[in-house]
């Protein structure tokens, strides 16, 4: 049930954050549940092996290059997902930064 309410959060927040970012497009509400639920598995199973493989840099920036990694899970994401739209680089890192502040925020009121 925790999944399930977390999933419908973040496709509230990226509906949200569609509305008021320019340059971000997303359909309806059924897609931005399907962006919930590919950026849910991009986090799980991508985002692992690309922080494996860019540790030195991670490192080397303090942990800033984890900022650029989940810009570009944003883009993969936007890749498979037809009817969710990012249009730059750029847009898809203050995308990422938003998203996961309004994350931690709403997730902190959860007692898991």
């Amino acid at each position: 049930m925790n999944l399930l309410l977390r999933l419908i959060v973040t496709a509230l927040l990226v509906m949200g954050i569609s509305y008021f970012l320019p340059g971000v497009h997303v359909d309806g509400f059924v897609t931005a549940l399907i962006v919930a639920v590919v950026l849910a598995l991009l986090n799980l199973f991508v985002k692992p092996i690309l922080v494996l493989f860019t540790l030195p840099v991670t490192i080397f920036t303090l942990g800033l290059f984890l900022l650029v990694i989940n810009a570009l899970v944003i883009m993969l994401c936007d890749y498979i997902v037809g009817g969710f739209d990012v249009s730059s680089f750029l847009t898809a890192l203050l995308f990422s930064i938003i998203l996961s502040v309004f994350q931690s925020i709403l997730f902190s009121f959860s007692k898991d």
